[in-house]
């Protein structure tokens, strides 16, 4: 096992290798860019890909607690009709389970759990060069400093600087057609697992994220990606809601401030193998950024850290530990985005069947593990 590892980014994907690293006997520093660790976004999705990567570094139980963990699916004609209860499994394993989490809540127990393991957190501070040999990588910072690592991990997100310094002909992000929409609400007791809207205009889903709130979100076909003013954004928002029934009149009322409208455009980039180069290796989003179709962009990060520290405990060349790394995590990244994109595909083209079909394929595929 290497003795010591920099992990460039404090999102899901780095936090996650850095508990995973730590707990097998690293030494770990995890840098960020922002001097205040700041957290975007609503809610965030968890199917039992998530659940199961989450529950091996031991974090399930407090994503219970503090998050919102059911079984089964509900959806809904447009005027709020139920159409079908997917029902729940007896006694099922978090594999079978999903649920949702606000995304600072996530943040705040992967923070306290990277600190309170010992991992050496520094924000503020970028990484300035790298040079690496055969033995190690000599990082210097921003701040000046200068140290040396046995590897680094480039955990930056989907416009990652690692790896526009590690591959600088890499692929760039690619606009999908699609903007997610999301806001956080109240939660209706009836509102107990994820539920869909189907027949729509857009595509409209809420998940729960705690016992007092929920988070929904909607999928708008926005081909020429344009630009959404932020005074403008509730306006639009209630007005892609205005067709739709059951809570969502409700949810629709309370929208009057443009801070409870989170807008983001739908990017993926899937890195060619490998990932690496030497001792250096991109992991997460920097790696393989997928769209939200399938709920599994948090999962799939955190299975990278888990699947990176098994390799690097198994092999005492740090070579052959990264490509055993690339060999049992390429295809299954690429599943995960490459079918996102095809079910956002669907949706646009208002194939609604095949993107379904696509969608329980996957997740099948998804339920063996890592």
């Amino acid at each position: 096992m290497i003795g010591s590892a920099l992990i460039v980014g404090g999102g899901v994907a780095g936090m996650t290798t850095a508990l995973a690293l730590r707990r097998a006997g690293c030494e770990v520093d995890l840098i960020d860019a922002d001097p205040h660790w700041r957290v975007y976004g609503a809610g965030i999705s968890l199917t039992g890909l998530s659940l199961r990567a989450f529950d091996a570094l031991g974090l399930l139980e407090s994503i219970r607690e503090r998050g919102f963990i059911s079984a089964g699916m509900r959806v809904r004609a447009v005027n709020g009709h139920v159409l079908m209860n997917i029902p729940a499994p007896a006694d099922p394993a978090p594999i079978q389970q999903g649920g949702g989490i606000l995304r600072p809540v996530l943040h705040e127990i992967l923070s306290t759990a990277v600190r309170g393991d010992g991992v050496h957190v520094e924000l503020g501070i970028e990484v300035a060069s790298l040079e690496q040999d055969s033995r190690g990588v000599d990082v210097r910072f921003s701040s000046g400093r200068t140290k040396r690592y046995d590897i680094v991990v480039g955990a930056d997100g989907i416009h990652s600087s690692t790896r526009t310094r590690l591959f600088p002909n890499a692929p760039r992000p690619r606009f999908t057609g699609q903007g997610c929409w999301r806001v956080v609400s109240s939660r209706p007791e009836e509102v107990d697992r994820t539920e869909m809207f189907v027949g729509g205009p857009v595509k409209l889903g809420l998940n729960p994220v705690s016992r007092e709130q929920m988070y929904l979100f909607v999928l708008e076909h926005v081909p020429h990606n344009p630009f959404f003013a932020i005074d403008a954004q509730v306006a639009h928002v209630r007005e892609l809601l205005a067709p739709f029934g059951g809570c969502i009149p409700a949810v629709r009322d309370g929208l009057t401030h443009r801070e409870h409208v989170i807008y983001r455009p739908l990017e993926w980039l899937m890195l060619p193998d490998p990932w690496y180069i030497g001792r250096v290796v991109l992991i997460g989003d920097a790696a393989h950024a997928t769209t939200p179709h399938l709920a599994s962009g948090a999962g799939i990060a955190a299975e990278d850290g888990l699947v990176l520290t098994e390799e690097l405990r198994r092999h005492d060349d740090v070579t052959q530990a990264m490509r055993a790394f690339m060999d049992r995590r390429f295809e299954r990244a690429r599943l995960v985005v490459e079918s996102s994109v095809r079910i956002g595909e669907s949706q646009m083209a208002g194939q609604d069947t095949a993107g379904n079909a696509e969608l329980g394929a996957t997740m099948a595929r998804l339920a063996v593990p890592y």
